[in-house]
């Protein structure tokens, strides 16, 4: 597949097949994501991949602590989106609820959409991201981000979708029950992964993208 196609054709995928994803592609996808560029070449990078009893024990896990109230324990900062930023999020929102029949102030549908995102969107296999603790957040955080994005750009290849998920590590004590990544990293981010279902409504979302026009300052250029 074209590089630039990829790029263009990736998106977030929110609904999967049961079909489970061969160890052996998973393998494949991974051996050409770790040539992501990183600080130094130091890649950050820590990678834990989980399928089966153990990923259904964290969605367990994950959903028994958003049920009981529990406080969220990110161990990456959460962002705090204001302005256009906000907006673009608000915007994908509404876009996202309207397919899937779930109305302003229809509580419990919010609240299995949000059941939902801490099942790794029942998605079949995913892929956890965590760095050393030692690395702090900088450049080894940019370096996950480089991972995180040649991961799903691969996985296209294999007739795969992704969805990069911060909601699935909020409770990281759930995930290092089940996985035994140790206190020394920090659980960074999470990637749904497998055979997109095509059927299911939030798959035909389509987020906008503001033009190359308006992002862009061009320096030292004739015109």
């Amino acid at each position: 597949m074209d590089i630039v196609e990829a790029i263009r054709m990736r998106k977030s995928i929110r609904g999967y097949k049961p079909e489970p994803v061969p160890k052996e592609v998973l393998e494949k996808i991974l051996d050409a994501a770790i040539r992501s560029p990183s600080s130094m070449n130091t890649q950050p990078w820590e990678i834990t991949v989980v399928a089966g009893e153990v990923l259904d024990n964290i969605r367990k896990g994950n959903v028994e602590m958003f049920t009981s109230g529990a406080a969220i324990n990110p161990e990456v900062p959460m962002p705090t989106y204001e302005s256009k930023y906000k907006q673009r999020q608000v915007e994908l929102a509404i876009q996202l609820f309207q397919l899937m029949g779930i109305g302003r102030e229809d509580k419990e549908k919010r609240a299995e959409w949000m059941r939902r995102g801490y099942r790794f969107l029942d998605a079949p296999a995913a892929i956890i991201l965590s760095v050393d603790s030692s690395l702090g957040e900088g450049h080894a955080l940019l370096g996950v981000g480089a991972i995180l994005q040649s991961i799903c750009l691969a996985a296209l290849n294999y007739g795969l979708g992704t969805c990069i998920e911060g909601q699935v590590v909020f409770f990281p004590e759930v995930v290092r029950r089940f996985t035994n990544i140790p206190e020394s990293r920090r659980i960074v981010m999470a990637i749904a992964i497998g055979y997109p279902d095509w059927d299911f409504p939030a798959n035909k979302v389509e987020s906008k993208r503001e033009p190359v026009e308006s992002v862009t300052t061009w320096c030292g250029f004739d015109s």
